[in-house]
């Protein structure tokens, strides 16, 4: 009884599993189905002056196929999978099913055997005085087979009985050693095959998401919204800032979405400056060092909110600071361990050879402010636990 309450909750919890996969799914495609109908609005309305035109329907499939290879591979690898686990309860429960009602004929028969044998004395004493008084009445020949009769009848019907009770204790026990061997066997079996799901989950989740990272960073256009010293057509100069800032859009995770705000900034910069020719930039040579090292950073493709620098307080090779948002434990000697609101100083690798796609190399910003040991103390982690924030 015990084997078959564990078979009821594991086919509860895999039915569950199933509805929540499902629900999933339905999720998924409908986002697949959203992101889609985005895409096509911003293609639509992308002038063909902008720049990166032919760039957005080319990063727009690319999502497209993300999203479709994704669907499928949850089904494939993990709801068709679940179906088939699952598949092996329907039969399982009829059997153990069957097992019930061949349980109540046991017992009936057992029941209806004991109670022949257990009456065997008390019909023999009930049978003996009515059957000696049909002797005397009955004809010499005859005597002595009434009893012989009533005697082979009642054994009869004890036969009869015996026979029902060990055909009944047979099919019983047969449907029943079956269960004892399978149950156990099924029960310990859900361990392996939830850890084997979810893996497969998370994997196919986490290499989806690492795809679309590359369609999104392919989508950041080198732009840089500086400002440069100009005059207006009254003679008085202004000027606003001259340090980077960080476009409003920074954060976007929408591949298409934000290859379109980059390049409609890029429009409108660029129609700005040609306004007129005294808003025209100034050649580079007469241009402010900042100015000149941002527009030269610009042409050779960086995408940093800052131009690299190595100030005096950051570690050698600095790049951008960056801050963790969820914790991160070390998998093996050159990783770093990370808690969530860990400030991270990135830094170059000293062979750009054994950078990996999605690792960075740092040091947290309290090892570096307390030891100054970049060498012992720096390790990779993975970007997509991290954000910039410098």
């Amino acid at each position: 009884e015990h084997c078959v309450q564990n078979f009821n909750k594991q086919l509860t919890e895999g039915s569950k599993l199933q509805k929540d996969l499902r629900t999933y799914l339905t999720a998924v495609k409908a986002m697949h189905e959203a992101t889609k109908k985005l895409s096509e609005v911003l293609e639509e309305i992308y002038e063909p002056e902008w720049i990166g035109r032919g760039d957005v329907a080319s990063i727009a499939e690319n999502c497209d196929l993300l999203w479709t290879d994704y669907h499928q591979k949850l089904v494939d690898q993990a709801l068709l999978t679940l179906d088939t686990y699952l598949g092996q309860f329907p039969d399982i429960k009829t059997r153990i099913a069957k097992r019930g009602r061949k349980l109540v004929d046991y017992d009936s028969a057992r029941h209806h055997y004991e109670s022949l044998q257990s009456s065997k004395k008390k019909d023999d004493v009930k049978i003996a005085r009515p059957v000696s008084l049909l002797e005397k009445a009955a004809p010499q020949w005859c005597q002595g087979k009434l009893v012989a009769h009533i005697v082979a009848q009642s054994n009869l019907l004890r036969n009869q009985a015996e026979e029902e009770f060990l055909k009944a204790q047979k099919v019983f026990e047969e449907i029943n050693i079956d269960l004892q061997e399978e149950l156990p066997s099924l029960w310990n079996s859900r361990v392996g095959f939830y850890v084997n799901t979810f893996q497969s989950i998370a994997g196919l989740e986490e290499n989806f998401h690492k795809e679309m990272g590359k369609v999104i960073n392919s989508a950041h256009v080198p732009l840089f919204p500086f400002f440069l010293n100009i005059k207006k057509k009254t003679g008085k100069a202004f000027s606003a800032e001259s340090t980077v800032t960080k476009p409003i859009w920074k954060n976007c995770t929408d591949g298409t979405l934000l290859f379109f705000l980059n390049s409609v900034y890029l429009h409108v910069k660029m129609c700005f400056l040609n306004t007129s020719p005294e808003f025209a930039p100034k050649s580079q040579e007469s241009l402010p060092a900042v100015v000149s090292d941002t527009l030269q950073g610009a042409a050779n493709g960086a995408v940093y909110d800052t131009v690299p620098s190595e100030p005096s307080d950051f570690p050698p090779g600095f790049q951008f600071k960056v801050r963790a948002l969820h914790d991160y434990n070390s998998t093996d000697t050159d990783e770093l361990n990370l808690k969530m609101g860990d400030l991270v100083y990135v830094v170059s690798y000293e062979n750009p050879d054994e950078q990996d796609d999605g690792w960075l190399m740092g040091i947290r910003q309290v090892d570096w402010n307390q030891d100054k040991d970049l060498k012992s103390l720096r390790g990779v982690f993975p970007e997509n636990f991290t954000e910039r924030v410098q």
